[in-house]
């Protein structure tokens, strides 16, 4: 088992490299690509340059070179690992979308299916936008969209996600677009037509409903006599509708790169970290270890939590407790604070399962023995011995190594969506949203992110539109460290990341005018 684990953890650590072959477990070569590889549309890249970018001695530093490319003068830079993996798994994508409902020929509204139509801005602050209209399309919503996809195991459902994942979103929005559309108008319980059961008040975009439970010829109609007590509803906020088509639009996701994977070469599975603005409010999911935090006068305001198997080892557990099948027989649920030994059987040792955020004693079984479910601690913690995160989309082909357990069951596609009320605040040039993959969080924190980005734009020309781009590539390259004879090193001559590192520094003042 220990020899599986070894080999496990090399190939994710590993990734793609060229001789390598992890191809039975995450696709076959002999499948069509659904998308080819290549760097964020909005670098605007040639192929030289795409292929100059992925030496890992050099390792250069892409930046934006147009910031009318991206709006709100977002400022975006990325780099590539240190040698392992052949390419850069991470992906970006940052897309300025229309949302609407089109009118059906008798004249009802339905619903959208064709793709979104959609334009990048052509000017920093989003205005200019290239929509094109049609006289029988209804008024709809504009969001912004930013996007981060950290692969790991290839670059196939990286880039896949970064293509799609906007347009499911956008589907989803679709089903509440006329409620967003117009604040006042009450959130229904029932799709389709208003029911007459319903009671409804509205009061600061939450809506209560109470029921009658009945309509005519039931109990509570005019036949009958009326209840005795009304069943209320919850409420419902309107930006929880929002964050509902964010959730939803993750799973699906996940679900059409399943569904590719049948007949497309789509490798690996990745993370996902995504930012919308929409009607006020910056929303921002994650399902990964990728980190995204707002920097407002100086101070931090975490917009993401990371999910690896330390920071969600009670749902691991808990889940393994429920379907003890899913660890194959190889696998306990419990942890240790170390791998236990079989002369330690009939001896009491520290443990625990999900019930529990403490330690206590336990007499030591031969199911024990079984190799835990996370093993390792910080960035080397590993469920089954194979993976590092336990949030992301795709891996669903993937395998504990040499073994028919699957992986999948443990890994979540349900990100986790908070919500900033952007335009309840009034920002500053300095004021940004900061995103980036684990490459830049695993060397710096959120501290040290803080002050770099506070202390390089306050030396910047406020009306430099490029000062978001370079400060993003200043953050890379602290990350990135310099080449020296021991490596990549930083400040303070500590390690550099040798992962790959993608960062977006989002002005928030731009959301101020939005509205």
């Amino acid at each position: 088992m220990l020899t599986r684990m070894k080999s496990a953890v090399a190939n994710f650590m590993g990734g793609m490299m060229a001789g390598s072959s992890n191809v039975d477990h995450f696709g076959g070569p002999d499948l069509p690509l659904k998308y080819p590889y290549t760097r964020p549309e909005f670098l605007g890249l040639s192929p030289d340059e795409i292929e100059c970018s992925a030496d890992h001695i050099s390792r250069p530093i892409l930046i934006l070179k147009e910031t009318k490319r991206l709006p709100w003068a977002t400022g975006y830079a990325e780099v590539i690992n240190a040698g392992k993996s052949l390419l850069n798994e991470d992906q970006a994508c940052c897309e300025v979308v229309l949302v609407r409902r089109r009118l059906s020929a008798g004249g009802n509204s339905t619903p959208n299916m064709t793709p979104t139509t959609r334009r990048r801005s052509s000017l920093p602050n989003g205005e200019g936008l290239g929509i094109m209209e049609d006289s029988d399309a209804v008024p709809g919503l504009i969001f912004h969209y930013w996007g981060l996809f950290d692969g790991h195991a290839g670059s196939g459902a990286a880039v896949v996600a970064s293509k799609l994942l906007q347009h499911h979103i956008v589907e989803h929005l679709r089903e509440v677009l006329d409620v967003l559309r117009n604040p006042a108008q009450l959130v229904p319980i029932i799709h389709g037509e208003e029911p007459t059961n319903l009671t409804p008040t509205t009061h600061r975009g939450i809506t209560r409903t109470a029921s009658l439970r009945g309509a005519a010829g039931a109990p509570g109609s005019p036949s009958h006599p009326p209840p005795t007590r009304f069943f209320t509803e919850k409420k419902v906020h309107h930006e929880s509708l929002v964050m509902g088509a964010i959730e939803n639009a993750f799973k699906e996701m996940d679900a059409q790169i399943e569904r590719d994977k049948a007949v497309f070469n789509v490798s690996g599975g990745c993370t996902a970290l995504c930012a919308l603005f929409l009607l006020g409010k910056l929303y921002v999911g994650n399902a990964g270890d990728s980190r995204a935090i707002i920097i407002r006068g100086g101070e931090v305001i975490p917009m993401s939590t990371e999910f690896t198997p330390e920071s969600e080892r009670q749902r691991l557990q808990f889940l393994a407790y429920m379907q003890p099948h899913l660890l194959g027989g190889e696998f306990t649920h419990l942890e240790f604070p170390r791998r236990v030994q079989r002369k330690e059987v009939g001896k009491r040792m520290l443990y625990r399962d999900f019930t529990m955020s403490g330690w206590a004693y336990k007499t030591i079984e031969d199911d024990d023995l079984k190799f835990p479910l996370i093993y390792g601690e910080g960035k080397k913690a590993r469920v089954l011995a194979t993976i590092g995160v336990t949030r992301g989309l795709g891996d669903h082909e993937l395998k504990v190594h040499d073994s028919n357990i699957y992986i999948k069951p443990f890994l979540s596609c349900c990100p986790e969506v908070k919500v900033y009320p952007l335009t309840q605040y009034e920002h500053g040039a300095d004021d940004v949203l900061v995103m980036g993959t684990d490459g830049l969080w695993d060397v710096l924190s959120n501290q040290e992110v803080t002050e770099a980005v506070t202390c390089f734009l306050a030396n910047c020309d406020p009306d430099d539109q490029h000062r978001y781009t370079m400060a993003a590539q200043d953050l890379v390259m602290r990350a990135r460290g310099v080449l020296k004879d021991r490596g990549w090193r930083i400040a303070n001559d500590r390690l550099g990341s040798g992962d790959d590192i993608s960062v977006y520094i989002i002005c928030l003042m731009y959301g101020n005018r939005q509205t």
